[in-house]
């Protein structure tokens, strides 16, 4: 039997998608097509829908990598459309898993909060 999974936007991840959301009504009212937050927001809807799918979609990111503002013991990494990243957790019990979406990010604030720099 499979368990049932919740994706359930938190925090960040929350706040992005309803300012994505917001921006994209606007968009259309002034009769825009096909932008780049359109497609982001499609991006992000399709690889939620991939994690309810299979909760370990993403890429696994090493314990000693995952940032300690997260207070996670796992993370996963998605890529999202024009290089922007979605960061999740899995947590479950034995009747369901739930996949925490932390935090929906572009690939400069990816890269800072990782500590990585560009060579």
């Amino acid at each position: 039997m499979n368990k049932p999974v919740r994706v359930i936007l938190l925090d960040e991840a929350e706040i992005e998608y309803k300012r994505l959301n917001e921006l994209i009504g606007q968009q259309i009212k002034q009769g825009k097509g096909n932008t780049k937050e359109m497609q982001l927001l499609r991006s992000i809807k399709q690889k939620i829908e991939l994690i309810r799918v299979n909760p370990f979609y993403g890429d696994n990111i090493h314990k000693k990598d995952i940032p300690k503002e997260y207070n996670v013991q796992n993370l996963w990494r998605v890529e999202l459309s024009q290089y922007w990243r979605m960061l999740y957790t899995i947590s479950g019990d034995q009747i369901e898993i739930i996949c925490f979406i932390l935090d929906i990010m572009d690939h400069h604030k990816y890269d800072k909060k990782f500590g990585y720099r560009k060579k």
